[in-house]
């Protein structure tokens, strides 16, 4: 072997063997870099201790591939994007984009089996050019892990908003849906959460929505208590098991030793979810031959508990200017009925202008008949989560509710200092008993006057949890309004405060990402059509063939002489 070969193999070999070094190089020392200036793809610590709990294959299957409209692609490449940075941290996460509408054959099969699943399609327009068709997509994605499987929505449809307002807002929370779904089929169900009965609580067929959406990542039971009568220290006992209590639209008075067993639950670190109507009256009343019913102050009982721990339900109603739609009947008598839209201003429709992980980024949540709440310095951190419009105003019960006040005029002059009610409240810190320096209903040893740390949720109205029940009395989807046909974000809003109380490891707080996320400009598309076309399509067609006639004609040049 001449000299020459053998420093030739020598070089290949030198190659080789630093090639494979970078190789083991980077199987130890793995790294992706994010250059997006939002850095949208760099994840969390709280997804990356999710992904860590990945031990054996995990499978995400992604329904939206094929002819998508234009946002829903860059909704696409976003998704495929974050799952190609989730599996980059651990392999046994894998993926795949299908498309159920691709065989026309198999297509109905496909959508019934989805629909079954609750994977509900969106049918939207499609603009192209002054064109319009419509398209129906799938924003949806199921993961499957030890034959466990869960429902992804990749889609926030909020209502009023745009496709591209939608597309952005489910970007941004694009990896909080991901990481929720992957933690609630990878972690065993630890935490548990009590429904609060005893005291004339709806049936559990009108929060039956809710209490699906919870059992995916809680334990959830009924915990009853009439119990406190015989045994208030067995009861108390037992509450204290649970991580969280959600006290939903009592009507019935609260016992004092009942109240023992909620204050001591509280002082102890126990959470609460308070839904809570300070006022009797329910829109069913109102259909009647005279259109109109009484409303009234509701006593619970909760009053001095509640002004204890920093708050106040007051028994007024809010009448707010941003209502929802009601539909009422229209017309001479003997015609056809017909039924009209009027503004119902006694169901304020809250947009959040918080900030705060709850409720940041939801879309429109309806009340009925809410009460407003004060807030009173006690030393306890209060963050307003929703609250009134800047023209909604309080007015004092009793008083007649009547279907007529629909034709009501108004102006801006009736709700001067008067709007922006709060609606719900999140309070946090060490809560002092309202029996703090009190007779005790009942005698407890282990009797605490001050608590733990601890956060609890206020809402106004015990109308907020319920679900409406269709023609054959199964439940509608929590949120959804069947006398409008708009759905609203209850069930969001909900499911993000019990998220917010039970989280120990800081996943409602992915929702606080800001991501920028520029679209393109449909309007100045179509305005510049021939424009747009010759700088996207022509122009790097027009470069490349004058680098290659300036390329030619070097090379001839070079090689002529």
């Amino acid at each position: 072997m001449t000299t020459s070969k053998k420093n030739n193999l020598k070089s290949v070999l030198g190659i080789l063997s630093f090639v494979l070094f970078l190789n083991v190089l980077s199987n130890g020392f793995f790294h992706r870099f994010d250059l997006t200036k939002d850095q949208r793809y760099t994840l969390s610590n709280t997804s990356l201790s999710i992904i860590k709990q990945v031990k054996n294959p995990l499978s995400v299957k992604v329904y939206m591939q094929g002819d998508l409209p234009a946002e829903f692609k860059r909704l696409q490449q976003e998704t495929r994007q974050l799952l190609e940075e989730f599996q980059g941290y651990n392999s046994n996460i894998v993926f795949e984009f299908v498309d159920p509408l691709e065989n026309e054959d198999e297509s109905m099969d496909n959508i019934k089996e989805l629909y079954r699943k609750g994977l509900t399609p969106i049918n939207i327009t499609v603009d192209d050019k002054g064109k319009q068709s419509q398209a129906m997509v799938f924003p949806w994605a199921i993961a499957v892990y030890n034959n466990k499987e869960v429902n992804i929505p990749l889609l926030k449809n909020r209502m009023g908003a745009s496709t591209t307002q939608k597309v952005i807002g489910s970007v941004q929370h694009l990896e909080y849906s991901i990481a929720d779904a992957l933690n609630k089929i990878t972690k065993e169900k630890q935490k548990k959460v009590a429904i609060i009965k005893g005291n004339g609580e709806p049936h559990e067929a009108y929060i039956a929505k809710f209490l699906l959406q919870v059992r995916e990542s809680y334990h959830i039971g009924p915990f009853t208590l009439d119990s406190v009568a015989k045994n208030p220290i067995g009861s108390l006992d037992a509450l204290e098991k649970y991580d969280l209590a959600i006290i939903a639209k009592p009507t019935e008075t609260f016992t004092d030793g009942e109240k023992q067993v909620l204050d001591q639950y509280i002082i102890n670190g126990g959470k609460t979810l308070w839904l809570v109507d300070q006022v009797a009256v329910e829109m069913d009343s109102l259909y009647n031959s005279s259109g109109a019913t009484l409303a009234y102050p509701r006593n619970l009982n909760l009053n001095d508990m509640f002004f204890k721990y920093g708050f106040r339900i007051n028994p007024d109603l809010v009448k707010d200017e941003q209502g929802s739609p009601i539909k009422l009947a229209s017309g001479e008598q003997g015609s056809a009925t017909q039924f009209q839209e009027f503004n119902w201003k006694f169901a304020p429709q809250v947009y959040p202008t918080s900030l705060h992980p709850i409720v940041k980024n939801l879309g429109g949540i309806k009340f009925d008949f809410a009460n407003g709440i004060d807030t009173l310095k006690n030393g306890i951190k209060k963050t307003i989560l929703l609250q009134s419009s800047q023209y909604s105003k309080k007015i004092g019960t009793p008083v007649e509710i009547n279907l007529n006040s629909v034709t009501e005029e108004t102006t801006p002059a009736d709700y001067v200092n008067k709007g922006n009610i709060p609606l719900s409240v999140l309070l946090e810190g060490s809560f002092h008993s309202m029996f703090e320096n009190r007779v005790l209903p009942f005698d407890q040893k282990t009797f605490e006057a001050k608590g733990k740390e601890n956060k609890m949720i206020v809402i106004s109205d015990g109308d907020l949890i319920r679900n409406q029940l269709d023609k054959n009395f199964q439940p509608v989807e929590l949120g959804y309004d069947q006398r409008s046909g708009n759905l609203y974000d209850n069930k969001d809003f909900l499911i993000n405060c019990v998220n917010y109380l039970l989280d120990d490891n800081g996943l409602i707080n992915i929702r606080s990402k800001d991501l920028d996320l520029p679209l393109l400009d449909k309007e100045k598309v179509y305005e510049n059509y021939t424009r747009t076309q010759f700088l996207t399509i022509g122009l790097p067609i027009l470069i490349l063939v004058l680098f290659g006639l300036v390329f030619t004609f070097l090379r001839k040049r070079k090689y002529s002489r």
